[in-house]
């Protein structure tokens, strides 16, 4: 079974506790928090607790993977975050790379990456936990990012080769930067630990836009894939109400 989770945000002006009983109103299975340092940990795990869900994926604290110089700094954050991790009892960790550094070689900016990347393996290794690349699209939201493009974060996770470095496959980011979504969002399923989900123009709930996610999720359904699909996306009208939308006219029909 497909797992869902709501993110940050969907909720405008309200705190973390809400988006928990939010998540479990909706029968979502978690909640996607980015920025872990602003929140109390001890209240937070026992309000999960208590409401039967929790945080399932957080953010690291630095986002720099191209620059070596950064590399420290990289991983000292990633161990604070796994620390808070643990007392979330949250398994993924999310990470970008970090904008082209436009006077280095490409080559020397891949190869610190993956030098960087393989030590953030060890470390999640330890704790099993899972660091998720994510790429980012360029055109829209992005300019500069280092990582755009599916193959390509593909090449530097199969060179890392941990299972604890997966991908992050972000639909809309992806839409924009290539498209060839089902196709990518299938053949690359063993590298892939989590998805983002929104649609596009608009980066709004599912639906909204050009991409059609009644088949999309139904392929994604179809490689076996059990990990979370997180809905990192606006709302055009009211969130209840655009929620009871996405399961009434997509998730009824792809479970």
């Amino acid at each position: 079974m497909l797992k869902y989770s709501l993110c940050i945000g969907a909720y405008p002006g309200d705190d973390v506790i809400t988006h928990l009983e939010k998540v479990k109103e909706h029968g979502f299975h978690g909640l996607e928090y980015y920025d872990w340092t602003e929140l109390d940990l001890k209240e937070v795990a026992k309000a999960q607790s208590r409401i039967g869900v929790g945080i399932t994926a957080t953010c690291t604290r630095s986002f720099n993977l191209v620059n070596p110089e950064m590399s420290e700094l990289f991983l000292s954050g990633l161990t604070e975050t796994i620390e808070a991790c643990k007392r979330l009892g949250t398994t993924s960790i999310i990470t970008q790379t970090g904008n082209v550094m436009i006077d280095a070689p490409v080559k020397m900016q891949q190869e610190a990456m993956i030098e960087t990347l393989k030590r953030s393996a060890a470390l999640c290794e330890e704790s099993g936990m899972v660091l998720e690349v994510e790429p980012l699209n360029g055109l829209v939201d992005h300019e500069g990012h280092f990582l755009q493009y599916s193959d390509q974060a593909v090449s530097i996770i199969d060179q890392v080769d941990s299972p604890h470095v997966k991908l992050l496959f972000d639909v809309y980011h992806q839409q924009i930067t290539e498209g060839n979504v089902i196709r990518n969002a299938t053949n690359y399923r063993n590298r892939i630990h989590h998805y983002h989900i929104a649609d596009n123009p608009g980066r709004n709930q599912p639906g909204t836009g050009e991409l059609n996610y009644l088949n999309i999720l139904k392929a994604i359904k179809e490689t076996g894939f059990d990990g979370f699909i997180g809905l990192e996306c606006g709302y055009t009208i009211e969130t209840d109400r655009a929620l009871v939308e996405f399961r009434e006219t997509i998730l009824e029909h792809v479970e």
